[in-house]
């Protein structure tokens, strides 16, 4: 049995055409479809559709009624798929991105801004957690996160580099000097910072992928921006992301030390789940936050990074 609205079709062109091989010719099939299509059709309404002889047909006064309602349902199809294409093509609809606190309020709240402005139908929806989201499980859209992906599940798009800076008060440093290797923070004042995932302490990192945990803990926090504050009180030296120091930095309130033990910096990541097509606002969403998240954090560390040497 063919699909219904194909033998509506079928017989809309030949209720238009002179003969059953004109029709058959207008959609490209032989003309034995177009009878078997009319005569399934006949057979699915119980009503005659054509008056047919050896040499013409004729289409009977109920074909001529139907042929007017199956016309005006083709359209109404028709009209959907077209408002559906208009849609994606407006970039339309919800999409979902997640993103660190920090890293989603100044950088990609900018970004979604003017996307949202410039496709009117556009809804962004931007959650904003420390803990990495469970992206496929939690239908998120988009993601923005710093570091290593290796989910095989994901589509990523590497959008610039975050360095890993340690950082001091300068109350601190006149306090308790300036520590000339990463094992001299062993005997410093330190704020730890709480992975929420598993409760433990993330480590400190360091060039040639070593890693340090100091334990003269003088504070904790789960808070990245909450741990900068606290090293701007001159509690303990803490090494964070640049992009979280920069401002500090360039206000008198921090000053970058081990300089020279810096880690490599990590890769600041746009990524999506890989499930089925991608819609058109999906991939707009994606396609801009992976450019100008490059375009606006790396000339800024950059600067940051010239103006600390």
């Amino acid at each position: 049995m063919q699909d219904r609205l194909e033998l509506l079709r079928i017989f809309s062109a030949a209720a238009g055409a002179p003969t059953f091989r004109e029709a058959a010719a207008r959609l490209g099939v032989s003309p034995q479809a177009v009878t078997r299509a009319v005569r399934e059709l006949e057979d699915t309404l119980g009503e005659t559709l054509f008056h047919r002889n050896t040499r013409s047909v004729q289409i009977t006064r109920y074909g001529q009624d139907f042929a007017t309602q199956a016309q005006a349902a083709l359209q109404t199809v028709e009209g959907l798929f077209d408002a559906s294409s208009a849609k994606a093509a407006e970039a339309g609809g919800i999409v979902r991105v997640t993103a660190t606190s920090h890293m989603g309020r100044i950088y990609v709240m900018p970004v979604l801004t003017a996307l949202m402005q410039q496709h009117p139908g556009l809804v962004a929806d931007l959650r904003l957690s420390d803990t990495p989201s469970a992206v496929v499980d939690e239908q998120i859209d988009v993601g923005v996160r710093i570091g290593f992906i290796g989910d095989n599940r994901f589509v990523a798009r590497s959008a610039g580099s975050v360095a890993l800076w340690v950082v001091a008060a300068p109350a601190l440093l006149a306090r308790a000097g300036e520590p000339k290797t990463p094992d001299a923070l062993l005997k410093l004042p330190v704020t730890t910072l709480i992975n929420r995932s598993d409760g433990r302490a993330w480590p400190w990192a360091f060039h040639d992928d070593t890693q340090l945990q100091p334990h003269r803990t003088a504070f904790v926090t789960d808070d990245p921006e909450t741990e900068i504050q606290a090293a701007c009180a001159g509690l303990g030296f803490t090494q964070t992301t640049e992009y979280l120091a920069r401002p500090h930095m360039e206000r008198g309130d921090l000053v970058r030390v081990l300089r020279r033990f810096e880690p490599e910096p990590w890769t600041l990541h746009v990524y999506r789940p890989q499930r089925g097509p991608v819609s058109t606002r999906v991939r707009v969403v994606f396609d801009a936050l992976a450019a100008q998240l490059k375009a606006l954090c790396q000339p800024q560390a950059d600067a940051a990074l010239r103006r600390s040497n």
